[in-house]
């Protein structure tokens, strides 16, 4: 297939493009890396079946270029990361929003099928769980910036319903929490990579709050996996599915884990949220995904455990170098 990924340079992105290009699949990446990294698909460059374009979705008269020759479009571009959202909210929500509805309208323009990413961030502050699909969205007020994350990637959501309205085949995918290989500290997977960078350099392990927030940690490779059989499952169209691990743990027994995991002589240290994002700043105390959706209409299951997938990780943070410069403070986010 001819297969455009928006985003393709990035964390999850990159990863897609592994498996796309393994399966003998031509792809081309949409992706100006501001957040993804060229080192995380320089091993594809020169092959005559992969192709990188440097530039932004904000792009129009690219993206419908880019579109009209593909066959289908995973669509992954976007800001990510609460500090990104919290340093420049403008920035991230015209990306978030303008950007993928000039993907969403040049996928209605072609008629290409389109799997959409978003995240479970979606859900707010809500303390129900499991989350399942159509659960209630619960929200602070608009004056926390952190929020704007979430409204932008439900106007997205809102935006591929419409066009699932009338006829596109359209699928959602709501991300919880994705960790793994070519993790990094400003985007999904921050609060594993910053433990783990805490760790390796003998530093406190930064844990804010009480520590007893809870999320579900899903490892990069059995994200993909969903995201594939989202695109290969006809019955997913016109639907938003949750992608994710439904093992639960509180961000402090992370902490502990990680430790033990890395061999780390580390303190771990409480830190109030207002040391790092202020006053307003608002966090969820518990994220935990329902997949039973995703198990009955795609066949989704995720395989690696936890413990395993931080293993490897933590190998590939010590391949990679993976310090902390001794100028950054350590940042802690638990969003997807």
């Amino acid at each position: 297939m001819r297969v455009l990924v928006t985003g393709g340079a990035g964390f999850i992105g990159s990863h897609l493009v592994d498996q796309l290009v393994g399966r003998g699949d031509d792809v081309c990446v949409l992706d100006n890396l501001s957040t993804g990294r060229i080192d995380n698909i320089r091993h594809h460059l020169g092959r005559p079946r992969f192709a990188l374009v440097n530039e932004t979705i904000l792009n129009a008269d690219v993206v419908n270029r880019l579109v009209e020759a593909s066959d289908i479009v995973f669509h992954l571009a976007a800001a990510v990361g609460v500090p990104y959202i919290m340093e420049d909210p403008l920035g991230a929500i015209s990306t978030n929003v303008e950007g993928t509805e000039i993907v969403l309208r040049a996928a209605f323009r072609f008629w290409r099928k389109i799997v959409l990413a978003s995240s479970s961030e979606v859900y707010g502050k809500s303390t129900k769980a499991p989350l399942a699909e159509d659960d209630d969205r619960v929200l602070g007020p608009t004056t926390v910036t952190r929020w704007s994350y979430s409204s932008s990637k439900a106007i997205d959501e809102h935006f591929a319903y419409a066009y699932a309205a009338r006829g596109l085949p359209v699928v959602i995918l709501r991300f919880f929490n994705v960790y793994g290989p070519r993790i990094h500290e400003n985007g999904y997977g921050t609060v594993v990579a910053r433990f783990i960078q805490q760790a390796l350099n003998g530093r406190p392990l930064t844990v804010h709050g009480d520590g007893r927030q809870t999320r579900c940690f899903c490892y990069v490779e059995d994200t993909v996996a969903g995201i594939l059989l989202a695109a290969q499952t006809p019955e997913a169209e016109g639907h938003v599915f949750n992608i994710g691990s439904a093992v639960e743990i509180s961000i402090h027994d992370l902490a502990r884990l990680i430790k033990r995991l890395t061999g780390s002589s580390s303190e771990i240290e409480f830190v109030p949220y207002r040391d790092y994002y202020g006053l307003h700043f608002e966090d969820t105390p518990r994220r935990v995904p329902d997949l039973r959706k995703a198990r009955r209409v795609l066949g989704y299951e995720p395989r690696v455990p936890l413990e395993q997938g931080l293993e490897r990780t933590i190998e590939w943070c010590r391949r990679h170098n993976f310090l902390l410069p001794p100028s950054r403070r350590a940042v802690q986010v638990t969003g997807s």
